[in-house]
């Protein structure tokens, strides 16, 4: 496995290191730098144990590929000794008896340090929704929740952010000859097109910012190109059955009016999940905009989702077209924490590849396979960003 060089600000320490391609963060705070208070439960991004701090955001570090925070800044439970905030929570915590076995505790402070920032004072059933990426298995959670409620009195929400960086530098694991990349305060991102390989030539994609517009919810915005004049792409567009079976995993259940109803099926490696619901449709032919909200419940893991689409069709190069797409959305329940973090916005990027693919195909009066399109298959989704990542990574060392 070939290696590669990381550049990070840990605690408010610049370092650098050299790391196998598959290297986790948490590995990477743990073995390397012993910062062992990130805890590894799950190893699968579930449990909310190991959550730390990655430019400012919450981030499950068990998931999350320490050479791609490159260029990030992380802080650990550590990193908040000085934290006036984050001393107000230890104090509660103790003294509402927010904790036993302590395995939780380190994520679940660094979760609710994050709760306060963006929510401010809040109520304890808004408390619970947003812990629901953190489990404890001693507590029952009613001593966590009175502590966050506590401490959160008072408070305005303000911008979510790490303890401020210091200047000291440290050099770790650095391997001799070989020299490291300049570091930058923005992560390393796909280029424009790059995810979209699997695509037809005449496609591309281009990925935008990343913030969400409400509270609380994800967002991502993507620009699509194909092949075909903007009048045939939006009666492609305009129509929502047609929509649906080119994207993995939907499925209309009934369509009345501006009224829909339907289901979204995903499979989550030997888990299947369908959240049943309904929404709203809005055309808007003369500008060729369109808008689909609405949200749904998994009665199996309880999880709800809440999502919205919104897409323009524009004039693009020669006779072709480009297609801004924003997409929102909020997960709740046990399945929040796919919600988070850079690699799910690389899945949804991977998502976005396949719908053009399948909508060109449908474009050019080519049958899409319901194989293709019956389950969204998160496995295979995310084996096919790791493999873009890891070609990219190898491009960077040679």
């Amino acid at each position: 496995m070939s290696t590669i060089d990381i550049s990070l600000t840990v605690n408010g320490r610049r370092v650098r290191t050299t790391a196998e391609a598959r290297t986790q963060l948490s590995e990477l705070l743990r073995e390397e730098m012993n910062l062992t208070g990130t805890h590894v439960g799950c190893e699968q991004g579930v449990c909310g144990a190991c959550t730390v701090f990655v430019d400012g955001k919450p981030q499950r570090s068990c998931i999350s590929y320490a050479g791609d925070c490159d260029g990030s800044s992380v802080t650990t439970i550590e990193g908040f000794d000085d934290d006036a905030l984050m001393d107000q929570l230890r104090d509660a915590f103790s003294r509402h008896h927010g904790l036993q076995c302590g395995f939780c505790t380190p994520g679940m402070l660094i979760t609710a340090r994050d709760i306060i920032l963006r929510l401010g004072e809040t109520s304890a059933v808004r408390i619970r929704e947003e812990l629901s990426g953190n489990l404890c298995r001693c507590t029952g959670y009613v001593g966590i929740v009175e502590a966050i409620q506590e401490v959160s009195k008072g408070k305005l929400a303000q911008a979510s952010k790490s303890p401020a960086a210091k200047t000291e530098v440290a050099a770790i694991a650095t391997a001799a000859g070989v020299p490291s990349r300049a570091t930058s305060s923005t992560p390393r991102s796909e280029a424009p097109g790059q995810v979209a390989s699997q695509a037809p030539r005449s496609s591309a994609i281009t990925p935008s910012t990343t913030t969400g517009g409400r509270r609380g919810w994800s967002s991502i915005e993507q620009r699509l190109t194909v092949g075909f004049p903007p009048e045939v792409v939006w009666g492609r567009l305009a129509d929502i059955r047609e929509v649906s079976s080119c994207l993995p995993g939907a499925e209309i259940t009934e369509l009345e009016g501006d009224h829909i109803k339907g289901r979204m099926n995903v499979a989550l490696g030997p888990m299947k999940v369908a959240f049943n619901g309904d929404g709203q449709v809005m055309l808007d032919p003369e500008q060729r905009v369109g808008r689909l909200s609405g949200g749904g419940r998994d009665t199996g893991s309880g999880s709800t989702a809440e999502g919205e689409l919104e897409w323009r069709v524009l004039p693009g190069e020669v006779s072709g077209s480009l297609i801004q797409v924003n997409l929102s959305w909020r997960l709740s329940g046990r399945l929040a924490q796919f919600s988070r973090g850079g690699l799910v916005q690389d899945v949804i990027q991977r998502l976005a590849s396949i719908f053009v693919s399948h909508l060109e195909a449908a474009l050019k009066g080519e049958v899409v396979s319901e194989q293709a399109v019956k389950t969204l298959g998160i496995s295979s989704l995310v084996w096919g960003v790791l493999k873009a990542r890891i070609q990219r990574w190898r491009g960077l060392d040679r």
